[in-house]
């Protein structure tokens, strides 16, 4: 595994920031780390690249222990903190520059290009890092991030302030980057997470409430399956009723029906079924998703 933790906590003073929480993520997988705001999610990752120690329990990045392997850990793993601790007073090309003299980065010059043209950074790369807009800082940060050719890559809120064009490129990276190698990251976007997601990490209060596929997590939280309808003409809910694992018909608009059923039964071939054996036209017929931000408000009511 690319990420191991195991019972890991952070006590300050009597609150208990992160709470025996375990989980594993393995290469090539993006994990969306979710949260409400002071749950935790920030110490973990500061815990993972050793900015911070850990009260108890473990955490391992590339088989190297956080605690006793820490240099080790930071050779592996590129960090986009939530602040973006960038010098505003270095321009874009010099400031990656000199981070690359700080991993020792071989053909340093020519990986400089590579993610000044990775992070779409060209036509900035010789402005004052203090005069470009945040998205633009951002890009600088995930430069910085990825320079070293990090095997973890831990992003905290790396898309804040990235206008809507920007925010498609960099989804793209980071989906990209995600093929070869593992990537936590943090987002209150949650269509960030259906877009780039292998798994989802959802914490609240400390401890872990959900860490499942998507999929998985909609089902799980979902307590039936909704599809909607549109006829050619008006039918009685009544009579869709009948179909078998029908729970609940509710009429909205002239010939839109809702359907629900159980979780576990998909009705839609019933409905079609229905239709045609009572001479009906369906217009329309789509299953309802669950979506990410439902789950999460679902699991992170107080």
């Amino acid at each position: 595994m690319s990420v191991s933790v195991q019972n890991l906590t952070k006590i300050y003073g009597s609150q208990r920031a992160v709470n025996n929480i375990s989980f594993e993520i393995g290469k090539g997988e993006v994990l969306g780390f979710l949260g409400p705001n002071g749950a935790g999610k920030t110490t973990t990752m500061k815990i993972l690249t050793c900015f911070i120690p850990q009260s108890e329990g473990k955490a391992e990045v590339c088989g190297y222990d956080v605690e006793s392997d820490s240099m080790a850990v930071r050779e592996h793993i590129g960090y986009l903190p939530e602040n973006n601790p960038v010098y505003k007073d270095m321009y874009v090309k010099e400031y990656l520059g000199f981070v690359a003299g700080l991993y020792k980065v071989r053909k340093k010059n020519q990986r400089v290009s590579e993610m000044i043209e990775m992070t779409g950074l060209g036509r900035e790369q010789h402005k004052l890092i203090g005069a470009l807009s945040k998205g633009y800082r951002q890009r600088v940060g995930l430069a910085q991030a990825m320079l070293h050719n990090p095997d973890v890559l831990i992003l905290d809120e790396p898309t804040s302030g990235l206008d809507p064009n920007q925010l498609v490129e960099i989804r793209s990276l980071i989906k990209q980057i995600g093929q070869e190698k593992t990537v936590i990251f943090s987002t209150h976007i949650m269509q960030e997470v259906q877009a780039l997601c292998n798994q989802v990490l959802i914490i609240n209060n400390g401890k872990i409430v959900a860490n499942d596929s998507i999929e998985q997590l909609q089902n799980r939280v979902s307590g039936e399956s909704v599809v909607t309808v549109e006829f050619n003409k008006k039918v009685k809910p009544e009579l869709l009723k009948k179909i078998r694992h029908v729970k609940r018909v509710e009429q909205f608009g002239e010939n839109h029906l809702k359907i629900a059923s159980d979780k576990n039964h998909d009705v839609r071939g019933e409905v079609f079924r229905f239709a045609v054996d009572n001479n009906l036209i369906l217009l329309e017929m789509q299953k309802e998703v669950f979506t990410v931000e439902n789950v999460f408000q679902e699991l992170t009511k107080s």
